[in-house]
């Protein structure tokens, strides 16, 4: 595929004054010692007015039509605001916005163009209610075409509002703010154009500098794409925006983000396994996401809800995920969602180096079965690791939760700093958390959980390593809950004092756990408590536990042995 830089397209804007169709110029980095030729089309030769009034649609479509039969080239949009509704990109075409162009979408989804779509064979309930948040109404539009490409320093605009209105909904309490979404408050008005930008069974998919703001429902999709390159573009939604979802890439391979800026009412960045166009579903797999600014009132990094098949080799790294001053109904309800309830599987994430601020629940691992396999089992979700995570102004705390007998596998935390302003209350430790198994999965799901930093549930092979967990100034809950988690390790940990009498670590029902090299906080009652009669092979070794005034507390029920200690400081003989 050639490339242009901004210099050459200056230049075809001043050939497209003088009425030029096309320019012959060279390509950046190709020899010119030979015969060769990048080909331009201002879409203004073809029609286009942009004064945000005449609709330019069909200007846009015949420059590119043009474009691609003469063998590819670049689509070229000056300065201006072109009202449009579907563009339809080609193989071997570059849609080019330059600084100052804008694409503004049409308020009349009449206007618009419908694509076909089939329905899945898979066609759970679940599958059909996601179908509702997507539909066949798109600004911009590519399907089974190779070496695309939409760039430039312009802008597209939805005019997505014009697609809601107001839900009427009853506004909650103030005690439950924590449980609020801002975008509950409208509702679409369907149809409308979502994905505004959809990029079906499409091969080197190049989006690149673009702003997109104000999408009527999801922004970006690309679905069943190969060789997916996104960088430096920017995503504006409203933070009250219903369904606003920045990029949700669904059954891609190899694709690589870095260095974009995300705001939304929605999850910025979705992975989904889901297929309307009625193909079989493919694994996605070797996904990079780095360098970027995410922010909403949803989730930042997400996997799911739709999760028929799977997710291999992800891995997000180097970025920021935040939220200003604003009410908590405004702010991300997670972090890191990683979910799995439609009988797919999760294999293979690492999520390293990210700075978390005023995101309500900074980790959120699920393994559900709302959409269980034939033999009724849910998916599959293990080897995740976690690493070099600072989480400041959270609100609720992060879990990691599978099923009775169907547990999340091969998890680790390392290196983890979260600090909480939730103040949890000491009846919320011993609250009955219920399994909510087939319920659509979110972190506030399950309530105010009963440890302030971690709570862990039907997990095997977890390990958390150097972990600096700080409560609210009047917290009462333990540091740590681990319930019913086999091979567990605790190494490392620090955290802040507990009012009350509970302890900083609780292992129910826990078996085959290591603690070790971890340090109590001055005046807590005890530091790790032991229950549940499965609860066994517990080694507390070389702690410094001279915070703690009593080591260790076991409930009545729990097997004779079941605690090794040794080489603990502060732990008399």
């Amino acid at each position: 595929m050639q490339f242009i830089n901004r210099r050459q397209l200056l230049g075809v804007a001043g050939l497209a004054a003088l009425g030029s169709a096309a320019a012959n110029l060279p390509a950046m980095g190709q020899d010119t010692s030979k015969s060769s030729s990048s080909q331009f089309f201002n879409v203004r030769d073809f029609g286009a007015v942009g004064d945000g009034v005449s609709l330019d649609t069909a200007a846009i479509n015949k420059a590119i039509d043009a474009c691609t039969s003469a063998g590819g080239g670049t689509v070229y949009v000056p300065p201006g605001t072109y009202l449009t509704v579907t563009v339809v990109l080609k193989s071997n075409v570059t849609l080019y916005l330059e600084a100052g162009a804008t694409l503004l979408g049409s308020k009349r989804i009449s206007d618009y163009v419908r694509q076909p779509q089939s329905q899945h064979p898979e066609n759970s309930s679940s599958f059909a209610r996601d179908l509702n948040d997507a539909g066949p109404f798109h600004l911009i539009f590519a399907r089974d075409a190779e070496n695309v490409r939409l760039a430039g320093m312009g802008k597209i605009d939805g005019q997505g509002s014009a697609f809601w209105v107001r839900s009427g909904r009853k506004q909650p309490k103030a005690k439950d703010a924590w449980d609020d979404v801002i975008a509950f408050d409208w509702k679409p008005h369907p149809p409308r154009p979502s994905p505004m930008l959809e990029f079906y069974n499409c091969k080197n998919l190049h989006i690149e500098d673009v702003r997109i703001e104000n999408s009527a429902g999801w922004t970006l999709r690309p679905i069943h794409c190969d060789n997916v390159f996104i960088r430096g573009i920017s995503i504006k939604n409203p933070v009250y925006g219903p369904n606003t979802d920045g990029m949700d890439l669904t059954c891609c391979q190899n694709v690589f983000i870095s260095d974009c800026l995300i705001d939304t009412g929605d999850d910025a960045i979705c992975l989904k396994s889901e297929n309307p166009y009625g193909e079989p579903l493919r694994v996605s797999k070797n996904i990079t996401i780095t360098n970027c600014v995410l922010s909403g009132c949803c989730n930042g990094l997400k996997i799911g809800t739709a999760t028929h098949g799977g997710f291999e080799n992800i891995v997000f790294s180097n970025s920021v995920l935040f939220n200003e001053e604003v009410p908590p109904g405004s702010r991300m309800i997670s972090g890191i969602a990683l979910e799995m309830v439609d009988g797919g599987w999760i294999e293979g994430v690492l999520i390293s180096n990210i700075r978390m601020q005023r995101i309500r629940t900074p980790i959120f691992i699920r393994r559900g079965n709302r959409a269980p396999r034939p033999d009724g089992t849910p998916g599959t979700v293990r080897g995740i690791t976690i690493e070099n995570l600072y989480a400041s102004g959270s609100i609720l705390t992060s879990s990691i939760t599978g099923l009775p007998g169907f547990d999340v596998e091969d998890v680790t935390l390392a290196n983890i700093r979260i600090q909480s302003e939730e103040n949890g209350k000491a009846d919320w430790a011993h609250r009955d958390i219920p399994e909510k198994e087939q319920s659509y999965p979110e972190a506030r799901q399950f309530g105010h959980l009963p440890s302030y930093g971690i709570f862990c549930r039907h997990v095997s092979g977890l390990s958390l390593r150097n972990l600096e967990l700080t409560g609210g100034p009047s917290e009462e809950r333990p540091a740590i809950c681990s319930d019913d988690v086999k091979k567990l390790e605790i190494s490392g940990l620090r955290g802040s004092p507990v009012s009350g009498q509970e302890p900083m670590i609780r292992l129910l029902e826990t078996t085959d756990a290591l603690v070790r090299d971890c340090s109590a906080p001055a005046g807590i009652k005890t530091f790790i408590e032991l229950n549940g009669k499965q609860t066994a092979r517990v080694t507390v070794m070389c702690n410094d536990l001279r915070g703690a005034e009593q080591p260790a507390a076991i409930a009545p029920g729990v097997g004779a042995g079941a605690v090794a200690m040794s080489g603990n400081v502060g732990v008399q003989a």
